[in-house]
C-alpha cells in the first residue's frame, strides 16, 4: 500500500529533490576551482596580455585625475582564504572614486537594514551615464540605485551621524575593515581638485532634496561623498575589500565578520545590474560577474565563495570604465569559467 504525503510536505520534498538534482548536475558539469598555481599564472598572463594596450584616456573632468600616470596597470586576485596573487602596479594608491559606492551602500544596509536602500533610494538600473540629471527627472523613483552619483550621494546622506566628521569617520573605518584593518588615506590633491569641480553633483543633491529623496543637508553630504571618492586604495587592498564580499561578509585576512551574510547577495545583485552604468549589459555578457567600476581606473569583480578580481588602469573608455582593467578581468573570468551564468 502506497502512502501519500500531505501537500505541504510533498511540495517540500519536491523542492529538496530539485535542489539536490540541480546541485549534483552543477557539480558534474562545473569546472574545478583554479589552483594557487593557476591563479598565480593567470594574473601574470592577464598583465602581460594587456599591458601594452594604449586605448582610452584618463578622466579629466577632475583635473588631478588627468595627472595620474596613464601607463599604470595592475591586476590582483584575493581568494576567500586570504591568498593574494598580483602583477603590475598593485601597490600604487589610486582614488577609489565610484568603486566606493557599493561599500557605502553596504554600510547603510548594516546600520538601517537592507530595505532602507530599496525603499529610500532604489535598486533599478538607469541605463544612463553615472552622473545623469535626466535620470533624476525622468524616473519617478529619482535616485533609482546607490551606484549612480545621485543614489550614492543619497546613500551618504543616510549614514547616521551627528556631524560630517562622524559620518566620514564611519565610512572610512568601514572601508578599512573591509580592506583587512589597514589604514586608508584621503588623497588630498584629488579631494581638493574634486571639491573645486563638483558643482554638478551639488546640483543633483539639491534636486533630490526637492523631491524628498535626500536625507541630510545637500552641501554636507556632497562634501562627504567627495571625500569618500578621494580615499586611496591599492589594487591589492581593493581586492581584499571585494574578497570580503566574496566570503559572505567575513574579511579573509582578519577572519572578522564585517557585513551580515544575508545582505551580501542583495548588494551583489545591485552591482550586477548597475555596477557598469550603461555598459552593464556588455559587462554581464563578457565577464558575467558582479562588479563596480570607477573613473580612478579601478574595477572590482566578485566571484561569490571564491575570490575577488581587481584591475587598475587610468585609461578609460567613453563610458568611464578602465579598458585594460575590464580586459584583464574578462580574461580571467573566461579562463576559469567564473561567470555566474555558467553551471558550477
Amino acid at each position: 500500500m502506497s502512502m501519500s504525503l500531505p501537500p505541504r510536505l510533498a511540495r517540500l520534498a519536491g523542492v529538496i529533490a530539485i535542489a539536490a538534482f540541480t546541485a549534483a548536475t552543477a557539480q558534474a558539469r562545473g569546472k574545478p576551482d583554479p589552483s594557487p598555481a593557476d591563479l598565480a599564472a593567470v594574473v601574470q598572463e592577464a598583465y602581460a596580455a594587456f599591458k601594452d594596450v594604449k586605448d582610452g584616456a584618463n578622466a579629466d573632468y577632475i583635473p588631478e585625475l588627468a595627472k595620474v600616470p596613464s601607463d599604470l596597470f595592475g591586476v590582483a586576485i584575493v581568494t576567500v582564504d586570504g591568498k593574494v596573487y598580483a602583477a603590475g602596479d598593485v601597490d600604487y594608491a589610486f582614488s577609489i572614486q565610484s568603486v566606493s559606492k557599493p561599500f557605502t551602500a553596504a554600510l547603510v544596509m548594516e546600520e538601517l537594514g537592507a530595505d532602507s536602500i530599496k525603499d529610500k533610494i532604489g535598486v533599478e538600473p538607469t541605463g544612463q551615464p553615472f552622473n545623469a540629471v535626466m535620470a533624476v527627472e525622468q524616473i519617478p523613483a529619482r535616485a533609482v540605485n546607490p551606484l549612480v552619483n545621485a543614489g550614492a550621494m543619497a546613500a551618504v546622506s543616510l549614514v547616521p551621524a551627528k556631524d560630517p566628521k562622524e559620518k566620514f569617520g564611519k565610512i572610512i573605518k568601514w572601508y578599512e575593515a573591509m580592506a583587512g584593518g589597514v589604514d586608508l588615506p584621503v588623497l588630498k590633491d584629488i579631494y581638493a581638485s574634486e571639491a573645486a569641480t563638483n558643482q554638478h553633483n551639488v546640483a543633483i543633491a539639491w534636486l533630490l532634496k526637492s523631491y524628498d529623496r535626500f536625507y541630510d543637508d545637500p552641501m554636507t553630504a556632497t562634501d562627504v561623498y567627495t571625500k569618500q571618492c578621494s580615499i586611496g586604495v591599492t589594487a591589492k587592498q581593493l581586492a581584499m575589500m571585494g574578497a570580503t564580499l566574496a566570503n559572505g561578509g567575513v574579511n579573509p585576512a582578519t577572519g572578522k565578520r564585517v557585513m551580515k551574510a544575508e545582505n551580501v547577495p542583495k548588494l551583489l545583485a545591485v552591482m550586477t545590474m548597475a555596477g557598469f552604468y550603461d555598459e552593464a549589459g556588455t559587462w554581464a555578457w563578457e565577464a558575467g560577474l558582479a562588479g563596480k567600476t570607477g573613473v580612478g581606473g579601478g574595477i572590482v569583480a566578485v566571484v561569490p565563495g571564491k575570490m575577488a578580481i581587481v584591475g587598475f588602469s587610468p585609461r578609460l573608455n567613453k563610458a568611464g570604465n578602465s579598458i585594460r582593467a575590464m580586459k584583464a578581468i574578462e580574461h580571467i573570468s573566461a579562463k576559469f569559467g567564473l561567470s555566474m551564468f555558467e553551471a558550477h
